[in-house]
């Protein structure tokens, strides 16, 4: 028994020195999970993303080669890593993830999307060769880190709360479906209408509107460089209103002359028949 006792120390020894060396119980995995909150390190160094669902066959497929891959990335100097799009809503609405599994390089801030063989050999020879200089980027304008990106990646957000809440008042709360459509109905309309409020006050804040003042009179004293040219153009303006005033009175008197001398004409006119008959 004493013999057997001092077997056993030594072999327990052992196994605990087998079960601390790294990798002895099972391969370490170098997939790095990407959330929502930690997504922002994909903008320094080299990476390469998946995209995948749990549920998704293609995914299942792919995990295998992916890990595989991701044992090369300390040697190759890339980080390898995956996403949830059941569980990362926003990073889906970011990428726009349309096919299941995506898989997107990214270095420096710039965004590839790959579309080669998924082997291990092929994502390796991908970042070894540099052969993503060959893929052109993501226009900075549909960027992950973009205004427009990120307002979409806010809506993908919202409709799972929507679904959420959804399920919540249907199942948990026992309201009818059609009560939950109220609800979201009142508070659209409701949102819409505060939003609304928020734009004119603001627009108001910007560019207020401009009221009518009434007009006061021009009250401020000429200055002696600019008051002799003023004199002159009156004097010259009440000179030429004397001028029409006088020629306006010359056509009055002509015409009353005229008229006059047509009224004594037609008296003689008038007698010169009477005569005639006497």
């Amino acid at each position: 028994m004493a013999h057997l006792g001092r077997l056993m120390v030594p072999l327990a020894a052992l196994v605990l020195l087998l079960w601390a060396v790294p990798g002895a119980h099972g391969r370490r995995n170098n997939v790095r999970v990407l959330t929502d909150e930690n997504w922002t390190s994909l903008l320094e160094g080299e990476w390469m993303i998946e995209f995948y669902a749990p549920w998704c066959p293609a995914c299942q497929n792919l995990q295998p080669e992916w890990e595989s891959f991701a044992e090369w990335g300390e040697d190759l100097e890339v980080k390898v890593a995956k996403v949830d799009v059941t569980e990362q809503t926003g990073l889906s609405g970011r990428f726009i993830i349309t096919a299941l599994p995506s898989i997107y390089h990214c270095k420096d801030g710039e965004f590839r999307r790959y579309v080669g063989p998924r082997t291990k050999k092929d994502f390796i020879n991908f970042v070894s060769d540099k052969e993503w200089k060959n893929i052109e980027p993501i226009s900075s304008w549909f960027g992950p880190s973009s205004v427009l990106m990120t307002m979409m990646s806010a809506l993908f957000q919202l409709s799972v709360y929507i679904r959420t809440s959804h399920s919540y008042f249907v199942h948990d709360l026992g309201i009818p479906a059609w009560g939950s459509y109220l609800v979201f109905a009142f508070a659209t309309v409701l949102s819409g209408l505060l939003l609304g409020l928020c734009m004119i006050f603001v627009a108001d804040c910007l560019c207020p509107s401009k009221r009518r003042k009434p007009q006061q009179q021009y009250a401020k004293k000429t200055s002696p460089e600019f008051s002799q040219p003023l004199k002159k153009v009156e004097e010259e303006q009440e000179a030429d209103e004397e001028d029409v005033s006088e020629e306006e009175a010359e056509d009055r008197e002509g015409a009353s002359k005229d008229a006059s001398q047509s009224s004594i004409r037609q008296r003689c006119v008038g007698l010169s028949p009477a005569t005639d008959t006497s």
